[in-house]
């Protein structure tokens, strides 16, 4: 049995050492992503735990391996369960649902709202972006051609296009609540 079997070594290592080995040889040469992948799918049930013990972590999970900046949850937020009772009986207009659609590949954005009495649609022109100061200029736009009256509340998920949400509800005087984290 070869030593790396014998040491558990770690995929990285054992990809290193093939390289070091068989220097000629590109076929027995291979990424230690692939090696993790390779047993994060085969792996079921026994197979699973035994793999999962032969690495260093052990974990049968892989952690995601996300490349992007990762933003934290959305500041200052006040919960969905803290909006006023009309907007749940749907009686009064001007208490509005939102929420951003992105297009393939993060290339386009359209953000809506919707009225929840009367389902009133507007959509959010937002040009080339969809991040949150963007989002809240359409916003902005989008409701300065209603009257005062259809103008009660939005309720939102919790994405990080909102973050700018204190800075409309300072500017507009319109209150935003968020969604329960998973339950939009």
């Amino acid at each position: 049995m070869t030593a790396w079997l014998k040491e558990l070594w770690s995929p990285e290592k054992i990809a290193n050492r093939l390289r070091l080995d068989y220097p000629d040889d590109l076929t027995i040469r291979v990424s230690h992503e692939a090696i993790y992948q390779s047993l994060y799918v085969q792996g079921r049930g026994e197979l699973s735990r035994e793999l999962a013990r032969c690495l260093r972590s052990g974990r049968a999970k892989r952690r995601p391996q996300g490349r992007g900046k990762k933003s934290g949850p959305v500041a200052n937020i006040v919960m969905i369960s803290e909006r006023p009772a009309e907007v749940e009986d749907r009686c009064m207009p001007g208490h509005w649902e939102g929420d951003l659609i992105i297009g393939k590949s993060g290339a386009s954005a359209v953000g809506t709202l919707v009225e929840r009495t009367t389902r009133f649609v507007l959509l959010l022109h937002l040009e080339g972006d969809h991040g949150a100061l963007a989002v809240e200029a359409a916003m902005r736009k989008a409701i300065a051609t209603l009257p005062k009256e259809l103008m009660r509340s939005v309720t939102w998920d919790q994405g990080s296009e909102m973050a700018s949400h204190l800075n409309f509800t300072i500017a507009t005087g319109v209150p935003v609540y968020f969604c329960d984290p998973h339950s939009p």
